[in-house]
């Protein structure tokens, strides 16, 4: 019987006294140490992960979309593009994820779910960003966070700031003009429907090879948003099958809270013309 195959002998470092090593690089003792669990209920650690992994995902998700904007602010689509695309597939991560949680059975959830307290999937600051960047924007929803002000203030400076939707609407602006209700609107405001913009997308999806980038720019748009409908209706019906219509930990009305949001559409316009084309 020949030998073991032994990594070293092809060049594999495996003495890493003083040097980077996989683990220092990723910090994994600090990752790896995070999953506190409160009782000895054996699925409670798939609850923390599954919630802390989405945590790492959205962290990506907002790295993403700000660059996208920043890069579209600054008319450079073609890279904006690859962010966005990126940013779908994120989602299509965090769509996954819901797979694995739901194998929890309502008995699994019972079991630990006092030890949650008032905490929520509601109050995660950064899903909150991710909504406020893409035009989403209701001020009430800085309340559950105003025990920590540095987040209040990172939600406050996004507000002030144009969504990812704004900075598309200039682009579309540069080629077919939109009033300036639209382009100097109260940008801490949801974005609400405009007729204005509405024509000008359609003018654009009747003419795809005139406007090609702006096509495609709008089409990156909806298949992000396609993605994160199909989250928050996962999570309605992961949230269904677990606790029912159980009111949720952190004082919403569970499923019929999230239910609201499914009616929610971040790019309106996007979605309205398929009907009129």
């Amino acid at each position: 019987m020949s030998d073991a195959y032994d990594p070293s002998a092809e060049g594999a470092q495996m003495e890493f006294d003083g040097r980077m090593s996989y683990g220092d690089y990723l910090d994994l003792d600090h990752i790896l140490s995070a999953q506190k669990t409160w009782t000895d209920t054996h699925d409670e650690m798939l609850f923390i992960i599954q919630h802390q992994t989405s945590e790492l995902w959205m962290k990506l998700a907002i790295h993403e979309i700000a660059a996208a904007r920043r890069t579209l602010a600054a008319g450079e689509t073609r890279p904006a593009f690859k962010m966005l695309a990126r940013v779908a597939r994120i989602f299509e991560q965090l769509n996954n994820a819901w797979d694995v949680l739901r194998t929890m059975t309502p008995s699994d959830y019972t079991a630990f779910r006092d030890a949650l307290g008032q905490s929520s999937g509601f109050q995660s600051y950064q899903y909150r960003q991710i909504e406020f960047m893409l035009g989403n924007r209701n001020k009430a929803m800085l309340r559950p966070h105003e025990h920590r002000p540095e987040i209040v203030r990172m939600l406050q400076d996004e507000l002030a700031q144009p969504s990812l939707y704004d900075v598309a609407l200039r682009l579309l602006d540069a080629t077919i003009p939109l009033p300036d209700a639209v382009l100097n609107r109260d940008l801490s405001r949801p974005w609400a429907p405009d007729p204005a913009v509405a024509d000008a997308w359609t003018q654009v999806y009747r003419n795809p090879r005139q406007h090609w980038e702006l096509y495609e720019l709008a089409e990156k748009l909806v298949d992000f948003e396609d993605y994160f409908r199909r989250w928050r209706f996962n999570h309605v019906t992961t949230v269904e099958r677990v606790i029912g219509f159980k009111r949720g930990t952190g004082g919403t009305g569970g499923v019929s809270y999230l239910k609201r949001m499914l009616e929610v559409e971040l790019f309106p316009e996007l979605w309205h013309l398929r009907t009129d084309l």
